[in-house]
């Protein structure tokens, strides 16, 4: 018995490797891209118990647990990424305060630095001069910008570039919101037609303004081109967890949408924000 065994080993040998080198030319089929975008709320004494040091563990929470590779956040302050980061180390963050400075709100962006890395990064203002920083025209309130990035994922190297925006909140505003959508669209029509992109952000509109138009005639809304949604339509709620109106998007060009969510995550009452969260699972291939 035992030299029989021993007769067939070489034969066993050669089957596993025969199964190896098959798998091996198997096509590896990388995770979906988790891309979410998140208005944190700003740093403001008049949130009372909805300040954020009440809502810093939440948010925390929440990242843990819905774990996007990246992230496209608005108002949010430098120190409220800096403590973000230093209780999630598996992310790092960038941005500049819409200043030019880390003074006040950043379009930051989060990412997993053991699923991605950033290979250009930048910023440009919504204004006449989108290069000079802070600048702030059209009747603009508040200087308003696009944090981005093109990143490769280090599984497959496949590539995507991210655009990341906070659009002015009046009612009034919808005309420069307009030009500030017009400025967007232009530059991604700038970049090559193979790129994947993702532009994400608090549009402060809904999907029936113009602004809204302008930009999916390039881009596709995650939310309507998904065969799978949950969680609400709204996005904003006012700490109330009873949505308002859909203002936070996610609009794609060259990915499959797979599924949306809107979360809603909340511990005792207490929301990470007064906006929910959106997220996205999008499938991104090697080019």
């Amino acid at each position: 018995m035992t030299r029989k065994i021993r007769r067939q080993l070489p034969w066993l040998n050669v089957l596993l490797w025969l199964v190896g080198c098959t798998l091996t030319a198997l096509p590896v089929h990388a995770q979906p891209l988790r891309v979410m975008t998140f208005n944190v709320r700003l740093l403001t004494p008049n949130d009372g118990a909805n300040n954020w040091d009440a809502r810093r563990d939440v948010v925390v929470a929440m990242l843990r647990a819905e774990d996007p590779d990246v992230i496209g956040t608005q108002e949010l302050f430098k120190r409220q990424g800096d403590e973000i980061v230093e209780r999630l180390p598996q992310f790092v963050w960038f941005g500049e305060g819409r200043g030019g400075d880390h003074v006040d709100e950043h379009m930051g962006v989060f990412y997993r630095k053991d699923r991605l890395r950033v290979r250009e990064s930048g910023n440009f203002w919504l204004s006449d001069t989108p290069d000079v920083a802070g600048s702030r025209t059209w009747g603009n309130l508040y200087p308003r910008m696009v944090t981005w990035a093109r990143f490769e994922r280090l599984a497959d190297g496949a590539t995507f570039t991210l655009y990341n925006t906070h659009l002015p909140y009046r009612d009034s505003d919808e005309p420069i919101r307009v030009r500030c959508a017009e400025l967007i669209r232009d530059r991604l029509g700038k970049l090559a037609a193979t790129e994947p992109v993702i532009l994400l952000g608090d549009f402060n509109t809904t999907a029936e303004s113009r602004a809204y138009s302008s930009l999916t005639k390039s881009l596709t809304d995650a939310w309507t081109a998904a065969p799978e949604r949950s969680g609400p339509q709204g996005t904003f709620h006012g700490f109330t967890g009873k949505p308002e109106r859909r203002i936070d998007w996610i609009l794609v060009r060259g990915l499959k949408v797979n599924r949306v969510e809107t979360v809603t995550t909340q511990r005792e009452g207490r929301y990470p924000s007064d906006h929910f969260p959106l997220i996205a699972e999008l499938d991104l291939a090697a080019h």
